[in-house]
């Protein structure tokens, strides 16, 4: 029962966390946006998106981040057997790469606050397609977790699959975007 509840948990604090993670991305996309504005409704609403960019990830983001992988350890200690497991190892590769990703996140957050609301010199192509390395991560987790020994045994399809995904989200981002700006 209670490995159960704390992988209620886990969950749980799964979703708070990559909520704040896509919406913090999508943050840092708006002040890019704000480039082609004027000076006092730039400055305006880069005060807010920095301002709302350090409070998502100081009460959300971290927090969340912080009882998920509790939990996850906590998952550990009380089911050793996940470590023999290789889809679990898959599941922790991926899980180091949301820590780069985090990291990338917190570096951001850190250089908002630093640039006092200059201009951000990621290009904003760049930023919208880090906006979907979260939800990546996400479904290779997901899918790992749920097909379990099945990612192991059917890996080339589901890599191939996930890159078709993969180019299909890139290349909409590209087009979405790009319609964006015919529209200025």
């Amino acid at each position: 029962m209670l490995y159960t509840i704390i992988k209620a948990l886990h969950i749980i604090f799964m979703v708070s966390y990559f909520a704040g993670i896509f919406y913090l991305v999508r943050i840092f996309v708006y002040y890019k946006d704000t480039d082609a504005f004027s000076e006092d409704k730039k400055t305006i609403l880069r005060e807010q998106y920095t301002f709302m960019a350090r409070r998502l990830w100081n009460i959300i983001t971290v927090p969340a981040g912080i009882i998920m992988t509790i939990c996850g350890l906590i998952m550990i200690f009380l089911n050793s057997g996940l470590m023999k497991m290789p889809w679990f190892h898959l599941k922790l590769t991926f899980l180091i790469g949301l820590a780069i990703y985090h990291y990338w996140c917190w570096k951001k957050v850190k250089h908002l606050a630093k640039i006092n609301g200059k201009t951000l010199e990621t290009a904003n192509l760049k930023l919208r397609q880090a906006n979907e390395i979260a939800t990546f991560i996400l479904f290779l987790v997901v899918f790992t977790v749920i097909l379990k020994s099945q990612v192991i045994e059917y890996w080339w399809q589901l890599i191939t699959g996930f890159f078709v995904l993969v180019f299909l989200i890139m290349m909409t981002v590209k087009l979405v975007n790009k319609k964006g700006k015919d529209k200025k």
